[in-house]
């Protein structure tokens, strides 16, 4: 069989047949969530826009949020939104799930929101400063 892999979404395509994974949308990542999420998802896109100009688009299974670079992004799941944000430090807090090294500059810290209320300091506070600092950690183009 001929074909190629998809850089995006890994998927299989064969020679001559369409593909278009990056027509993935905002609204198809979050069609599926319950009121309780959906109404989470809200508020935070809200909170972000109020940062100032950037840029928000759907990519393969998150909802990327993105100045020079992404500075945070917002996985869906059926249960839970998963935040990763990036700053240019370690964050230790109860609400941090995880955090790790994604360059030299950079260090990614995951947080589960279940709930609207969750969207409040201090996760707004590191969103916004994520968003502060992204031009900055940013590589030079």
């Amino acid at each position: 069989m001929s074909g190629r892999e998809c850089f995006h979404c890994r998927e299989w395509i064969e020679e001559g047949q369409e593909h278009d994974c990056r027509t993935t949308t905002e609204e198809s990542l979050t069609a599926d969530l319950s009121e309780e999420l959906m109404d989470a998802w809200e508020r935070i896109r809200e909170t972000a826009v109020e940062f100032g100009d950037q840029r928000i688009y759907a990519s393969h299974k998150s909802i990327m949020f993105s100045r020079k670079a992404c500075y945070f992004f917002v996985r869906p799941k059926k249960k839970l939104l998963e935040i990763w944000f990036f700053l240019g430090r370690t964050v230790k807090a109860p609400q941090i799930r995880k955090s790790q090294r994604s360059s030299k500059l950079k260090v990614g810290h995951l947080v589960n929101i279940t709930h609207r209320d969750e969207v409040e300091a201090p996760l707004t506070d590191w969103l916004r400063e994520a968003f502060d600092v992204s031009v900055k950690l940013s590589p030079k183009r």
